[in-house]
């Protein structure tokens, strides 16, 4: 059974920084796209980066130039280096990746963590 664990949510005064970190465990055969999306109280769930198996990466203009999204494929981890947090970036964070396993070992399928609280005081 493949799971998805996230860490390095946490408090942090506004103009500060956090790393989040998601490794995916389980019978992976292959992962595609990874990525970070997270959902405020009363809000919809939002992308907040994406990135390829290749490196190419997408943002969602309010983090454009304050966070940076990696993934180190040897260790089935993606990561999220958010900088400069603004009290707006609030919310409750969620990876995802899409996985080939061995019980669907034909096709990919979408995975995601359990998301780790980001709290950002003014």
């Amino acid at each position: 059974q493949v799971q998805l664990v996230e860490s390095g949510g946490g408090l942090v005064q506004a103009g500060g920084s956090l790393r989040l970190s998601c490794t995916a465990s389980g019978r992976i055969l292959s992962i595609n796209t990874m990525g970070w999306y997270c959902q405020a109280p009363g809000k919809q769930r939002e992308s907040v980066a994406t990135i390829t198996r290749g490196g190419s990466t997408n943002y969602a203009h309010p983090v454009k130039g304050r966070f940076t999204i990696s993934r180190d494929n040897a260790k089935n981890t993606v990561y999220l280096q958010m900088n400069n947090l603004k009290p707006e970036d609030t919310a409750a964070y969620s990876c995802t990746a899409e996985i080939r396993d061995e019980a669907t070992s034909d096709h990919f399928q979408y995975y995601w963590g359990q998301g780790t609280q980001v709290t950002v005081s003014s």
